[in-house]
Formats: C-alpha cells, structure tokens, sequence
C-alpha cells in the first residue's frame, strides 16, 4: 500500500510539473487585450446580435452597455427575442430610450424553435439573417450574451485586435460573478480548468489546431462566418462557442483571452444552479464516451485529490516520501491557480481548496453521464434537447436536406 500511494503521489507530482512547464502557460492567465494596441484607419462597420429569453433581470445593463459603446465606426445592435415570458422585449426597448441611442436597436420576434437546432444557435440565426437586411456592409458580427455587461471601450478593443491581426474570431471569457460562497469556491475554479483544458496561447498560435471560444463575447469576421456555412453548420452543438472556434480555425487564426472589462451579470446562487451549469454539457464535451468519461475521472483524482490524500494518509502512516511528493504536488497545484484567482479578486487561500473544487467538478461531469443515459440530454432555460440531434446537413423538416 505504501508503494501504491507513493507511486500515485509522484505521478501526481509529474504532471503538475509537466502541466506547469509544458503546457502553454495556460496557468498564467495572461492573455489579454491591450489597450494600446494599433487602432486602424477607419474602423470597420459591426452588426451586434444578442439572443435573448427570459432576461428581465439583467436586460436593462446589458443593452445599455452595447447601445453606449464608445465605438467610432457604425453599430447596430439585434436583439433576438426568444419566446420570452417576463417582458425582456419591452425592457429592451425602455433600455434604449434611456441611452438616447433607441435608433440603433432593432428587436427581432424569434419564430418557435426548429428541429434540429438548438435554442440559442436558432435565434442567432434569425438574428443574422435580419443583420443582413439592416447591415450588410458589416464587416464583423459581435455575438454576445443579454447576461453580459461591457465596458465602453470593448467593441473598439475587439476590432482592433481583429484588425490589427487579422483574426476571423476575438473571444473573450468575460468575468463571471463569484460572490458568494459556492460561486467563489467553483468559478474561477471553471476559468481555471477551461484554461487547462483549452491552453488560450495554442488557440491563439496559429500553428497549431487547438480552438476554443466564449460565447459571452465573440467577434466574428462576416466573410468567414459566411465561408464555414453561417451558424447553421453548427446549429446542433449544445457547446456552440467552441463548435464555431473550430469550425473558423482552419481558414483563418481566432483568439481568445481574459478580460476584466466584460463581467457576466448572472449570479450563481448555490450549488445547484452552478451544478446545473456543468451537468448539462459536460458529457457532451467528452463526446459521450464511457471511456473517456472514465479516463476524464481517473485524471481529476490523480491530479486533484491524490495530493491531499497522499500527504495526510503518508503523514499518518509515517509514509515520509507519500507525504513530501503529495505537498510538493499540492503547493505546485495551487501556485499555478493565484493567476486566476487574483483575476477574480479571491484570496491567496483559497488556492488551497483546488482539490475540493475538481473533485465536485468531477461529480457533476458524472452527473452529466447519468442524465444523458437516463434520455434527459441536454437543457436550458426551460427546454430540455434530446440525447442526440440530427447532425448538420441532414433531412430536418425545416430544410429539406439542405444544409
């Protein structure tokens, strides 16, 4: 047994020393905008699309933050309304008024859901189709979330980049909010892992295929959106930001980086709606594989739980190398977290509850397997989709085999 928990320690220890050293710094948390970056001559026309359902709450700040943006070229802003219930359409349009800026929105009545898609690619979608009609001259689309506040400066940064660069995608993961307990134990903890799982240094290389996105905020090249077949090529991925990262990759290089200037107006409030976040794409992420859903499990036990295990089971059965390379795991693990955590204003600390945060993480990815057997599939905002959706280009009633 000794050997047994010494061995796993070392493994441990092994990997964080790779992940540190090896794995594009994505620990560093330091892919940003700048702010003195090149701005271009003449700024480029952008068309903003916002789908929205049931957004009462947080409608307001949000439109109020894209309708004011400090943006020198032109901007239109589309609200998709999604079916909403709670008056969303209506705040919308009080919101507007308030910025004095009312002629720039236009709000789009979204039709019923189509099969075949998902709820949020299907109102984009139409909200693309009328940005056709009112910009068609507009050289990027802005996707963003109606549950995110922006800066005043964030478009003119996004564009600049994309300009300067020459990028098809500028993503940025906005802030999210980690007020409370639950949330400030289990957010930057997500960034952190998002981070690990897609190194944002390979995504913005390039050379090299691994993409990723955010779908809080995306600036998409039009001619490229139009060359990877619009969001209908897409229009079945419950993980619809990175579908589109990986779909534009090859025909152009994309970006994504941290922000502070962009904040998610959302709260988590416990457990549960943070859980509920992960379980319902989290199987999906691992292609709903068993294997890779035991491989995936297996990993967040080695490289979380063993060090801790390690130095207080090596510790009480006088196990000294246990002990020593579970600690040494443990301080590396949390050393590579202060990035994120000082991004979220979190203490130094609570780098140490790391392992209590992967391994609910690794529960809910479980979770997630659980619902997706029981034939739940994936859900949101009061729809829930089936375990599997027509894959994009066939038959569906809606587009008789056309993709």
């Amino acid at each position: 047994m000794a050997e047994v928990i010494t061995g796993l320690a070392v493994l441990s220890l092994a990997t964080w020393l790779y992940l540190l050293c090896f794995h594009g710094g994505f620990w560093r948390a330091d892919q940003r905008l700048r702010p003195d970056q090149t701005e271009p001559g003449t700024w480029p026309e952008v068309v903003a699309v916002i789908p929205a359902r049931n957004e009462a709450t947080v409608i307001g700040r949000s439109l109020r933050s894209l309708l004011t943006q400090d943006y020198p070229g032109r901007l239109s802003v589309i609200l998709v309304d999604d079916l909403s219930r709670d008056g969303t359409a209506e705040l919308a349009r009080n919101a507007a008024a308030e910025t004095g800026r009312p002629e720039r929105l236009i709000i789009v009545a979204a039709d019923p859901l189509a099969p075949g898609w998902t709820g949020k690619l299907w109102s984009m979608a139409q909200g693309l189709r009328r940005a056709e009609e009112v910009a068609p001259e507009a050289r990027y689309v802005w996707l963003t979330d109606a549950d995110v506040e922006h800066e005043g400066t964030a478009l003119r940064q996004l564009v600049a980049k994309a300009e300067a660069e020459g990028r098809d995608l500028v993503s940025l993961m906005v802030l999210l909010r980690s007020d409370g307990f639950w949330a400030g134990l289990l957010i930057p903890a997500f960034v952190f892992f998002f981070q690990k799982l897609y190194p944002f240094a390979h995504i913005n290389d390039p050379a090299k295929r691994t993409a990723g996105a955010a779908g809080g905020c995306m600036l998409v090249r039009r001619s490229a959106l139009k060359r990877i077949g619009g969001i209908e090529s897409i229009r079945n991925q419950l993980i619809d930001d990175c579908a589109l990262a990986r779909a534009l990759k090859p025909g152009g290089p994309i970006w994504l980086g941290l922000t502070e200037q962009s904040r998610g107006l959302r709260p988590y409030d416990g457990l549960g709606a943070i859980w509920h976040m992960v379980s319902r794409t989290a199987f999906t992420q691992l292609g709903h594989s068993p294997a890779l859903l035991a491989a995936t499990v297996l990993g967040m036990a080695v490289i979380y739980l063993v060090p801790p295990v390690a130095v207080f089971a090596g510790a009480a059965a006088g196990i000294r190398e246990a002990a020593l390379a579970g600690l040494a795991a443990w301080l590396i693990m949390a050393f590579a977290y202060l990035p994120t955590l000082r991004l979220y204003r979190r203490p130094a600390a609570a780098a140490l509850a790391l392992p209590l945060a992967g391994l609910l993480y690794a529960l809910m990815t479980v979770d997630s397997a659980r619902r997706h057997w029981r034939g739940r599939g994936g859900g949101w905002k009061g729809r829930s989709y089936p375990t599997s959706l027509p894959a994009p280009g066939r038959a569906t009633p809606t587009n008789g085999g056309r993709s």
